[in-house]
């Protein structure tokens, strides 16, 4: 258990981070996931429709220092190669 003061705000902080941390990387998962299924299914007009929410979300993650701007940008690309792949 923490027992400086600094220590305990540390813990508050963390914690708080981690939910922000956690909606932000669900967000991710979500839309990647229904983009890739959408692909699957032979939905890629549906999937190309999605792709700015999906941009939206990485673009976000980016921003906030969850993810760095090159894994974005790499997830980014591969998820519009797969797009075009499918078409």
């Amino acid at each position: 258990m923490a027992i400086t003061k600094s220590a305990k705000k540390a813990i508050r902080s963390t914690a708080r981070k981690r939910i922000f941390n956690l909606r932000r990387k669900h967000a991710i998962e979500e839309v990647t996931k229904e983009v890739r299924k959408l692909i699957a299914s032979g939905k890629g007009n549906e999937a190309t429709a999605l792709l700015p929410k999906a941009y939206q979300a990485l673009d976000k993650a980016a921003k906030t220092h969850y993810l760095s701007k090159n894994t974005v940008a790499r997830k980014k690309s591969r998820l519009t190669a797969l797009i075009k792949k499918s078409n």
